[in-house]
């Protein structure tokens, strides 16, 4: 990406939903208007204990989908009953900001989510009390990058959205003013 180059999304933040945010919950301050901060998107795969194929082609896959290089995850502690030992490869994740997140973001709310087989909107309920929402995605195949006849096995993937909103309230209108499919 080139350095004058604005994602779709950052402007219409700028000049739609910085603006009405600011309308609506009565912001003092332009700093107060809730921003977003960062996209993480997280692949766990537990079988790659014993496929380490399969950790790669996570690895591949979530690079892909997001533009970015993914970092390979390791376990924070052993589990016996999964057979997991401290250190062991068991994931991976990418944190996206700028203007990748913008255009992860907009790819997501406009593409990905409509492609979603018996779409009703996605659930109200995953904000965690500090204005960040989290969601889960099945199928990494709602995503056009992906190459249906290269996947190794179909995997679901964690998204968790970090806005700088202080509620949930606040974090919810913001981005349904981007366009994010809630559930009525």
């Amino acid at each position: 990406m080139s350095q004058n180059y604005i994602p779709r999304l950052k402007t219409i933040y700028k000049e739609k939903v910085a603006p009405e945010m600011f309308k609506e919950f009565g912001y003092k301050s332009t700093m107060q208007i809730p921003k977003l901060q960062k996209i993480v998107v997280s692949m766990g795969v537990g079988e790659a204990i014993q496929n380490k194929k399969l950790l790669d082609a996570a690895v591949d896959t979530l690079t892909q989908i997001t533009g970015q290089k993914a970092v390979k995850t390791k376990a924070k502690k052993s589990i016996a009953n999964f057979k997991i030992r401290e250190g062991q490869e068991i994931g991976a994740k990418v944190t996206l900001r700028g203007p990748m997140m913008y255009e992860f973001f907009d790819r997501l709310v406009n593409v990905a989510l409509p492609r979603v087989k018996d779409f009703h909107g996605i659930s109200q309920n995953a904000f965690d009390g500090n204005g960040n929402y989290s969601m889960g995605i099945q199928e990494q195949i709602i995503f056009p990058e992906i190459d249906f006849d290269k996947i190794e096995k179909v995997a679901g993937l964690n998204v968790v959205i970090v806005t700088s909103a202080k509620t949930d309230a606040e974090a919810k209108a913001f981005l349904q003013k981007f366009g994010m499919p809630f559930r009525k």
